[in-house]
């Protein structure tokens, strides 16, 4: 099984256990830094995560993975919080930080610095209406095109 297939399947087996708790799912990865393997799950809630909630989150998604047991190499588990400069990945990341400043990396300068700080103005259809510090016009960039896009640290 790959990596993106891992992350699939633990997101499926995830999501009932945080829909349960009225949690929100924010990100599932599972990475290799140095000699150790990482699954980690990112939730939130709208009070903030706590580490009894990842603590519960952690001991039921625990029970499922070694009940499948789909993963071959040894891992580390983290169930945590996103932070507060969190990543957004999905339309819902977006449409709920619309005003909010952000930080972008893009895979390739495209008439623009390639790391700026901006406003987010808008988001329909994969593509993100930003308006970058210092300019006067809104510009729209596709979502393919970030490297990395997540809120400011203010």
């Amino acid at each position: 099984m790959n990596k993106r297939d891992i992350e699939v399947k633990v997101e499926e087996l995830v999501t009932p256990i945080v829909d349960s708790k009225n949690f929100e799912l924010v990100d599932v990865e599972y990475i290799k830094e140095g000699s150790n393997w990482y699954l980690r799950v990112y939730i939130d809630k709208e009070a903030g995560i706590d580490i009894d909630d990842c603590v519960e989150v952690s001991r039921e998604l625990e029970v499922k993975l070694d009940e499948d047991d789909f993963i071959k190499e040894a891992y580390i588990l983290e169930v945590s919080s996103p932070g507060l400069t969190r990543p957004l990945k999905k339309e819902k990341d977006y449409l709920r930080n619309i005003g909010k400043r952000i930080e972008v990396k893009l895979y390739k300068a495209n008439d623009c610095p390639k790391e700026f700080e901006a406003e987010l103005k808008a988001y329909k259809d994969d593509v993100a209406s930003i308006l970058i510090d210092g300019e006067d016009e809104v510009r729209e960039f596709n979502v393919k095109d970030f490297a990395m896009i997540r809120l400011a640290f203010e």
